[in-house]
């Protein structure tokens, strides 16, 4: 008893922790934390307001809208005919935040980042019409992880605890979402594999 009580309420956080929802911004946060270049400050602060509006405040706003019209009922839950239209307004976004910010200018590296989780997000919404649940949790840990893992290296910055962190999350997420019954085992394989390709097919082949 006390074991099972133990695993719920230390398991199901991770599931809100890492909502596919917060993490473009865990990935603008830690770059600009790592980089702390001052030579582009106001570029950095445009950035991760664009950002933060973009990845964060419209979908969560387009997310109150489809549940009030009762097109989804669970912020962490979604069922495959609730994630068509939330992951094609997913797309639209990274398109404008891809199209019309300074990221590709400035900060190149967070750019691919984005990019390769236009990819991602391309690959879920083909998924959804093949009828085929990813793990978007597993997406969105592992994208970021492979990310900082990425850029760290490229910038021979030395944070190797982050990563050690971020790959123990990504653990807790993966068992988080068996533990709440959301995914099956080959769901968050594949979530990893949508999450993590992108990031180093976008980095190293220019795709």
């Amino acid at each position: 008893m006390l074991f099972q009580l133990i695993t719920k309420y230390f398991l199901k956080p991770f599931s809100y922790i890492f909502h596919p929802i917060f993490i473009s911004m865990y990935g603008a946060i830690l770059y600009f934390f790592f980089t702390n270049n001052i030579n582009y400050l106001a570029e950095m602060y445009l950035s991760l307001i664009q950002i933060f509006i973009l990845t964060l405040l419209l979908p969560i706003s387009f997310y109150s809208l489809l549940k009030i019209f009762k097109k989804i009922k669970s912020f962490t839950e979604a069922t495959l005919e609730e994630r068509r239209l939330p992951i094609f307004i997913q797309l639209v976004l990274l398109y404008l935040l891809l199209k019309f910010t300074v990221l590709e200018t400035h900060f190149p590296e967070l750019f691919m980042f984005f990019q390769a989780g236009f990819i991602s997000a391309f690959l879920v919404f083909i998924s959804v019409l093949f009828r085929f649940k990813v793990s978007l949790h597993m997406i969105g840990c592992t994208s970021l992880t492979v990310f900082v893992l990425i850029f760290m290296s490229y910038l021979e910055i030395a944070a190797i605890n982050t990563v050690a962190l971020l790959i123990l999350c990504m653990g807790f997420v993966a068992s988080s979402r068996l533990y709440m019954k959301a995914h099956t085992p080959l769901e968050l394989i594949a979530g990893i594999v949508i999450g993590g390709l992108p990031q180093i097919l976008v980095w190293f082949y220019n795709i």
